[in-house]
């Protein structure tokens, strides 16, 4: 069976989250700890279940919280178009979340998001160009407020991406570096701009691929 172990560490907060992932047939079986899980000794602290059949489902249980979180995903026709639609349901705060995107062709797809009850709705387009770079502008309706994003191919299969966030003033950098079939790396670097002194943050994610 194939495994993968994904390691994330946030310097600002010298915390780490590492997640375990096995294939299991058509099914995904996940188990991830943090730092609580292990200092002090073993506890369920921090400990978080979860089973995924990629594209259809995913239940995650987060142990300590007693809390439970569905996604269902589906894909319906459009004018012959695809609709990728997604079903997401947390039970402590009841909270529901309904995401949409409409692919149009492999360069260009718009997509909404909407948490029932908030009055709120997140719309975003994504436009890929000649393979290579996508653009990613979006808008949130209750804050009247644009992010952006764009992200390029660069050294081969590595990708190299920027972020801001008018609202917040939050500028981001993130490369993810490909390991082919063992795995990646990433470095995520934010910081934000309204903010005296302007002091980045950091954090890095390491994902391994593997054989049990």
């Amino acid at each position: 069976m194939k495994a993968t172990l994904k390691t994330k560490y946030d310097v600002d907060k010298s915390g780490a989250v590492s997640t375990l992932a096995i294939n299991a047939g058509d099914v995904k079986l996940r188990a991830s700890i943090t730092d609580a899980t292990i200092i002090n000794g073993p506890s369920l602290n921090g400990l978080a279940l979860g089973v995924e059949k990629p594209g259809f489902f995913m239940v995650d249980y987060n142990v300590p919280k007693k809390d439970l979180r569905f996604q269902f995903m589906n894909t319906v026709k459009v004018v012959e178009k695809p609709l990728n639609l997604t079903y997401i349901h947390s039970w402590s705060d009841n909270r529901t979340v309904l995401d949409g995107t409409l692919v149009f062709d492999s360069a260009n797809k718009v997509s909404a998001n909407h948490a029932l009850g908030s009055g709120n709705c997140k719309l975003k387009y994504s436009y890929v160009h000649e393979g290579v770079t996508t653009f990613e502008p979006s808008y949130d309706v209750a804050k009247n407020s644009w992010d952006f994003s764009v992200s390029t191919k660069v050294y081969g299969d590595d990708v190299l991406k920027g972020t801001y966030q008018t609202t917040t003033k939050a500028l981001g950098l993130e490369w993810t570096r490909n390991l082919k079939s063992s795995g990646n790396f990433k470095i995520v670097a934010s910081v934000n701009l309204g903010d005296e002194p302007k002091r980045p943050k950091v954090t890095a994610e390491s994902t391994w691929n593997f054989l049990v």
